[in-house]
């Protein structure tokens, strides 16, 4: 056993692998994670640009779609789709095994789509008609305009991972979109799955850049704690809102709870322990999603105990000591968002310029 079943096993939190290429298929390193006790994968536009973009293991099935005169960007979802259907595969018996807890793979509509409802709704249809296996998640980007698509895929009984997340309020308009779009599904609902990505390794670095910036001793000493609390209070937020009547009238069709998933959780500052976002978002009834530096890190000196709601009270206090040095928790989010949103169309408009120079090559 290693301490990644220990997770799942004594503290309830499913670990999850937060990268995916070609090669870990073939290979059979996936495989491998998965023995290791992994439970689930996620990936994004980033993850795809580096696999496709810097390997040549994709140049054989992408020379065959051009010279079938595929375009471009149609070419780019045929490759993603086979990874994500073969990732899909391996993660199966997982899935089985735990009645649709886990097991699932996330794959994120087109970036571009993120200010767009009616664009991001058809994407995701289409995503998840196309793939069309029971532990796909359609990653949808949980800002204002990704909530009615949210709570829309939901209702027609799709499963979805939200994704970019950076503050509690945008949380619980996510929950409730969750909980609507229940509410508007029709028949049992058991089939029906969701996570909200939290990021926190990236809320840090933006706090604690701002408090850099005040510099007093005061700001100072709040560094590398922000984040942390915040998932503390988000998971407080879950369990309220998971709870009581309303919820209960789903529950008893079958509904399961919205899980937090926290994301984003290497350590970006070397001063901070390597496996700090990992030991301190412990507890049941939550999915951790680590790169695969952080999982090796963490299998080889984590710790696999709960945490997450050790100190209800302390997190508010940490909260509320940083807003009182004049950060501004919402300008924060408003900023990472509108950040998350532009680095992952980045991602994508550059891998298809570099598929357009392979093509290019090709001809």
């Amino acid at each position: 056993m290693t301490r990644l079943h220990e997770l799942f096993d004594n503290c309830g939190q499913s670990p999850w692998l937060d990268n995916l290429r070609r090669g870990w298929i073939t290979s059979g390193e996936l495989q491998a994670w998965v023995d290791k006790g992994v439970r689930g994968l996620t990936s994004n536009p980033s993850i795809f640009e580096k696999a496709i973009g810097g390997s040549d293991d994709y140049d054989d099935q992408f020379g065959q779609l051009v010279t079938a005169g595929t375009s471009i960007e149609d070419s780019y979802w045929e490759l993603v789709t086979t990874d994500i259907e073969s990732a899909l595969a391996i993660l199966w018996p997982v899935y089985d095994a735990s009645d649709g807890l886990d097991g699932f793979v996330s794959v994120e509509v087109d970036p571009g789509l993120a200010r767009d409802t009616e664009g991001t709704i058809a994407a995701a249809r289409a995503l998840d008609t196309a793939i069309d296996e029971p532990n796909l998640y359609v990653k949808i980007p949980g800002t204002a305009e990704g909530l009615p698509a949210i709570q829309q895929m939901i209702s027609e009984g799709r499963s979805i991972n939200v994704t970019l997340l950076f503050s509690i309020e945008r949380y619980s308009e996510v929950m409730e979109a969750y909980i609507a779009g229940l509410e508007a599904a029709e028949g049992e609902l058991s089939a029906i799955s969701s996570v909200a990505s939290f990021f926190i390794s990236r809320t840090e670095s933006a706090v604690d850049s701002r408090l850099d910036a005040i510099g007093t001793p005061q700001a100072r000493g709040l560094r590398g704690k922000a984040a942390v609390a915040q998932g503390h209070l988000a998971y407080k937020l879950f369990l309220e809102t998971f709870s009581g009547p309303r919820w209960e009238a789903l529950q008893a069709r079958g509904a399961r709870v919205q899980r937090p998933l926290w994301a984003s959780t290497s350590t970006k500052n070397a001063d901070y322990p390597d496996t700090l976002y990992v030991d301190q978002l412990i507890g049941p009834n939550t999915v951790n999603t680590l790169p695969d530096g952080t999982l090796v890190a963490f299998l080889d000196h984590g710790t696999a105990g709960r945490t997450i709601d050790v100190d209800f009270e302390g997190a508010a206090a940490i909260l509320d000591a940083v807003a009182a040095t004049g950060v501004d928790l919402d300008e924060v989010a408003a900023t990472l968002e509108a950040e998350g949103v532009a680095s992952f169309e980045k991602s994508f408009d550059d891998l298809l310029g570099t598929l357009s120079d392979k093509a290019a090559k090709l001809a």
